[in-house]
């Protein structure tokens, strides 16, 4: 009897526990929130990152927490959504933050700078090496925290309509490039444009410019420059990886409850590391794809890529002696990048160059 009595209890104890989860729920306040991306449908892997984070936010706060997400134009230009998050025109938003390079030349560090870290080293930074910490000081004076949103991986060094066979056939180029690497191929020659996505394709065909860097095989592939610029050169030194970013604003952050914030941080994580799977995926079959169509696939010279490894080391390190905010990342974040390539020689590289070495043998 009394087995019985207390068998009777804890089974009333644990329907109480059940009951007690979702009523806690329903006592959470419902939030609608709208998500500003720089990027259009048209690239769904980049695009792709906002609606995984949104999807995810309503899963795990049982549909209270919704957001809606907007492609570039829909709110804001799509090199506007940092100060639409700023102003607090929307509340969240996603983009890539060396778009705001002209504000600052420290906002790239929570994107790309030239020779900078891989996607995998630039989570470990983020996560782990002290860059969380650092770029959300840097982004405190702009009303707004970040989060990893995406990796695009090493990017392709862009297409051109002349074979590149020293640094001498960079002169007069006419290239659809900005931020830092315009900055330093503009000191080799090279003259930059900077052109939205739509815009490139009938340039090149019209002559306009002589050569454009856009993402890598599966982006590319879509915008068709194989057809007027056959050369497809890599790599984009200036995006070793391209880490791009969901801001929400500070105001907005703070309001919200911390089983919400928890949410966010859980539901970026998973987007961020979602968009570098998925172009490891796509971008082998493009790039066999291109290959098929006839396009040339090269690599820098290496007098060209030691060219533009010195011009860029001289590009920042001139920016860290006029500019506080960005020594303030680029020291600890230069010593980073020398502890982890040494590294990644050890081991990873080593295995990595004998795998392909292996695999070009065996053909």
């Amino acid at each position: 009897m009394e087995r019985r009595s207390f068998l009777t209890k804890a089974a009333a104890g644990a329907g109480a526990g059940l009951i007690a989860a979702p009523a806690l729920a329903q006592t959470q306040p419902t939030i609608n929130w709208r998500l500003a991306s720089s990027f259009p449908k048209s690239l769904d892997t980049i695009f792709g990152a906002s609606d995984i984070f949104t999807k995810r936010i309503s899963q795990l706060t049982g549909g209270k927490f919704n957001i809606r997400s907007f492609a570039a134009g829909e709110i804001v230009p799509g090199l506007q959504v940092m100060d639409a998050v700023q102003a607090g025109t929307v509340e969240c938003g996603h983009s890539a933050s060396y778009y705001y390079f002209g504000k600052d030349a420290t906002f790239s560090f929570d994107c790309a700078v030239p020779f900078g870290l891989t996607s995998r080293q630039h989570t470990a930074w983020y996560d782990q090496g002290g860059g969380r910490e650092l770029t959300r000081a840097f982004f405190k004076d702009y009303n707004i925290i970040n989060f990893l949103g995406g990796n695009s991986g090493t990017q392709m060094g862009g297409w051109f309509r002349k074979e590149i066979k020293s640094v001498a056939d960079l002169k007069g180029t006419k290239m659809r490039v900005a931020g830092f690497a315009g900055r330093v191929l503009e000191r080799l020659g090279v003259v930059p444009q900077q052109l939205a996505g739509g815009d490139i394709y009938p340039a090149l065909e019209k002559g306009t410019i002589d050569a454009a860097e856009w993402v890598g095989p599966y982006d590319d592939e879509k915008l068709g420059f194989f057809k007027v610029a056959p050369f497809y050169y890599a790599p984009g030194w200036w995006e070793a990886s391209a880490s791009f970013s969901f801001y929400v604003n500070l105001k907005e952050w703070e309001k919200l409850p911390k089983e919400y914030q928890a949410a966010v941080e859980v539901a970026t994580y998973e987007a961020h590391v979602g968009m570098q799977a998925e172009y490891d995926v796509k971008n082998p079959t493009a790039l066999a794809r291109l290959l098929k169509n006839g396009v040339k696939l090269r690599n820098y010279p290496k007098d060209v890529m030691d060219a533009c490894y010195k011009t860029a080391t001289q590009v920042m390190e001139e920016e860290a002696a006029k500019n506080a905010k960005f020594k303030k990342i680029y020291e600890p974040w230069k010593r980073f990048r020398q502890d982890q390539n040494q590294w990644a020689s050890v081991a990873e590289a080593t295995m990595q160059n004998y795998l392909i070495s292996a695999g070009r043998a065996a053909k």
